[in-house]
């Protein structure tokens, strides 16, 4: 199994890494989290890896830090998680505060992660709740119960009407984490600024969604 990966960031294409080793180019993809602290491309980087391995395909994921990859191979054991709502919830949020939502039974928040439900939301708080206990105890994931500070940001920027490319892309990976087209749009639309990287739209997108 491939438990890390350091070369040259070669493309930031959310959600999909493009890594050159020693001239071999691995595709990863990772979750916003990661994308937020990684450099441009042509940098030297390490990521951590989880080989997910189907009957139709073997796929790499990447993360950040270590407590990203724990809660990620914890999630997908979760019936009815797979990797992409997995993905979706560490763009959605960050692993303190998804564990904050999971010890405190706040379903409410669960839901607004794309593609859970309340029956999901119900089952993830569960499931979660006991599977993430010895975790912690065992330092593998950082957490301190109910602890968490949890900012939002709102933007005052109008909608535009002409889609730019950072809005398409954004857009696109949002809509790559599990988000519906037209939610996606409204998503990006609502905070997007010229002044605003890819990386900046998609993570104040993701923000807007905890209001």
């Amino acid at each position: 199994m491939i438990g890390f990966l350091r070369g040259t960031l070669v493309q930031k294409q959310p959600p999909m890494l493009l890594l050159d080793v020693q001239g071999v180019g691995y595709e990863v993809e990772a979750p916003m989290s990661t994308f937020y602290q990684l450099e441009n491309a042509d940098e030297m980087v390490t990521i951590l890896t989880h080989m997910h391995v189907r009957e139709d395909a073997q796929l790499l994921f990447g993360f950040a830090t270590e407590s990203e990859r724990t809660l990620f191979k914890t999630l997908i054991k979760v019936n009815g998680v797979g990797a992409k709502m997995a993905l979706g919830i560490l763009s959605a949020m960050s692993v303190h505060e998804f564990c904050t939502f999971v010890d405190s039974a706040d379903i409410a928040a669960l839901t607004r992660i794309p593609g859970v439900g309340k029956k999901t939301a119900e089952r993830l708080q569960i499931e979660m709740r006991d599977r993430l206990k010895p975790i912690i105890e065992s330092g593998l994931l950082a957490y301190e119960p109910l602890s968490a500070s949890l900012g939002n940001t709102a933007s005052n920027q109008q909608p535009l009407r002409i889609m730019t490319s950072i809005q398409q892309s954004a857009c696109d990976a949002l809509m790559a984490l599990g988000y519906k087209p037209p939610q996606a749009e409204k998503m990006v639309k609502s905070v997007f600024s010229e002044e605003l990287s890819l990386e900046e739209v998609i993570k104040q997108a993701l923000q807007g969604v905890k209001l």
